[in-house]
């Protein structure tokens, strides 16, 4: 997967379109990515013991890698990730500006 933690991202469909946040984590077995205040849902919980929430939750949930897309550092433009390899160390390129990300 070309997305990793901490990439700032764009949302490019759903509920949450054209917001941008950060990556917290990747589930890569998934092939998802959450990102905090972003893809939000509520849900219904009991109060289990006294430290827990009870009533209506809101969290975030995970989204699909294939839903995002990387904003890039240097020309802040949603890109794709490019891979290169520079004194034999790989790295992550721009495919607009051709910059490292």
């Amino acid at each position: 997967m070309k997305i990793k933690k901490g990439d700032s991202i764009i949302i490019l469909a759903g509920k949450d379109k054209g917001k941008k946040g950060r990556v917290e984590q990747v589930f890569i077995s998934e092939s998802k990515v959450l990102v905090p205040g972003l893809n939000m849902y509520k849900r219904h919980m009991k109060k289990k013991d006294e430290k827990s929430k009870e009533g209506i939750v809101d969290f975030a949930r995970p989204m699909l890698a294939s839903k995002v897309s990387v904003v890039c550092p240097s020309c802040g433009k949603p890109t794709r990730v490019g891979y290169r390899i520079v004194k034999g160390d790989k790295e992550r390129m721009c495919k607009k500006c051709e910059q490292k990300i």
